[in-house]
């Protein structure tokens, strides 16, 4: 009897300190989450709450405001300028994301070799994306200029008669941002795509050069399938990227947004509405959940596009 009771003493502890092992366990993995979590709650979670809150809101700079349902978006439908931003900021990802997702492959293929000038030359194709966007904006306001360099080189050529408007006329204004941003963005795509090329087998490069493949056919037969889920990736970030352009509209247009306004994008106008002292941020917000609303659609579709062609695959 005394055995038994022994015996199950024992058991009961060793029970219990087994029960105290595995809640142990599980809080342990917490304690190194708390910090992050912590981070990401008071600066991410909060201030989307806080801003999905105050879309209901008539709230400005200087006072909270009171509720007012959906007014705000209500407000939106009848806002010229929020259709102009959004049809801007839609041409942007239709022009912007294939140019981002072809030319930075093309250049991470030529740049992937070996070459006593390849380190050269990926530096100099990289050197945009480390450079400031003010600074870049400024450098192209001034080349495009009505007096800048280009006009000045065209009409040495004798290709136009007068110059040509690119930051004054509403399309070119629009057009010379998407270049600008394309010329910024290719190089850190391109970086991206020389790492996917590190992992495609040589051997199948030269599999497809017994077989008599040409520089294009092996491009198109190896390089671009080994690539695949890397151009998914480039076109679900340069088009999130393009959907929020700033800076080249920004310094282009000289905080204008181009003559009348027309060539304002989702983020100008969210900069405009919510800064300043007689800032509206109520309806600045709303136009914020209306941008991140579209922007998360935008990212369900592209990765429902790419599980759908890995599924055919």
């Amino acid at each position: 009897m005394t055995e038994a009771r022994a015996g199950a003493g024992n058991a009961g502890r060793a029970g219990a300190g087994a029960a105290g092992r595995t809640h142990r366990w599980w809080s342990a993995p917490w304690l190194f989450l708390a910090l992050g979590l912590t981070v990401t709650a008071v600066f991410v979670l909060f201030p989307f709450l806080n801003t999905v809150v105050l879309s209901f809101t008539d709230a400005t700079m200087v006072r909270g405001g009171q509720f007012v349902g959906l007014d705000n978006y209500q407000r939106l439908g009848d806002d010229p300028r929020f259709w102009t931003a959004l049809l801007n900021s839609s041409l942007y990802v239709v022009c912007v994301v294939p140019f981002m997702v072809v030319l930075p492959l093309l250049l991470a293929t030529l740049v992937s070799g070996p070459g006593r000038f390849i380190g050269v030359f990926r530096s100099a194709f990289y050197t945009p994306v480390v450079m400031s966007a003010v600074a870049v904006g400024l450098i192209w306001t001034n080349l495009l200029d009505s007096r800048g360099l280009v006009n000045e080189a065209l009409s040495w050529l004798e290709l136009v008669s007068k110059p040509v408007p690119f930051i004054a006329d509403r399309w070119l204004l629009l057009i010379s941002a998407m270049f600008v941003t394309v010329w910024t963005g290719v190089g850190y795509y391109m970086v991206i795509y020389l790492a996917a090329l590190a992992h495609i087998p040589t051997a199948l490069y030269d599999a497809a050069s017994v077989d008599g493949a040409g520089p294009v056919r092996r491009f198109l037969s190896v390089t671009v399938p080994g690539v695949r889920s890397t151009m998914a990736l480039v076109g679900v970030l340069s088009s999130v990227a393009a959907f929020r352009v700033f800076s080249e509209v920004y310094v282009l247009s000289g905080n204008t947004g181009g003559t009348g306004g027309k060539d304002i994008t989702m983020t100008m106008l969210i900069q405009r509405e919510g800064t300043g002292l007689s800032a509206d941020t109520g309806y600045a917000t709303a136009i914020s959940v209306v941008m991140f609303v579209i922007t998360l659609a935008l990212l369900i579709v592209q990765l429902r596009m790419q599980r759908r062609d890995g599924d055919a695959e």
